[in-house]
C-alpha cells in the first residue's frame, strides 16, 4: 500500500492511487466515504480521481504518465550529469595531449 518514505508526508504506490480514485469512479463511494475508509485526505484523494478521470477542462495527465514524466525527468538529470562529466573528460585529455 505505501511505500516507505518521509512520515509526515505518506507516498502511496500509483496501484493504491488508482484502485482508490477507482471506488469513486466506479463504485459509487463518495469522497469522504473513501478517505475515510482508505486512511487518505479527502484533498489527496480528489487528486487521484482527477487525475484518473483525465482532469476535465484542464489536460491533466494521468496518474501513470505522472510517474512516467517523474521517471523520465530523473533520468534526464542523471544524463545531463554524465554528458557533462564526459564534456570535462574530453577537453582534459585533449589539452594533456595538445
Amino acid at each position: 500500500m505505501k511505500e516507505a518514505n518521509n512520515p509526515t508526508q505518506p507516498k502511496f504506490t500509483l496501484e493504491f492511487k488508482q484502485d482508490a480514485a477507482r471506488l469513486v469512479i466506479d463504485q459509487g463511494y463518495t469522497l469522504p466515504q473513501a478517505a475515510a475508509n482508505l486512511g487518505v485526505s479527502v484533498s489527496a484523494l480528489r487528486r487521484w480521481v482527477k487525475a484518473e478521470r483525465g482532469g476535465g477542462q484542464k489536460a491533466v495527465p494521468s496518474l501513470a504518465d505522472q510517474q512516467e514524466l517523474a521517471r523520465l525527468r530523473k533520468e534526464n538529470e542523471r544524463l545531463r550529469m554524465e554528458r557533462e562529466i564526459l564534456k570535462k573528460a574530453a577537453a582534459f585529455f585533449a589539452k594533456e595531449l595538445g
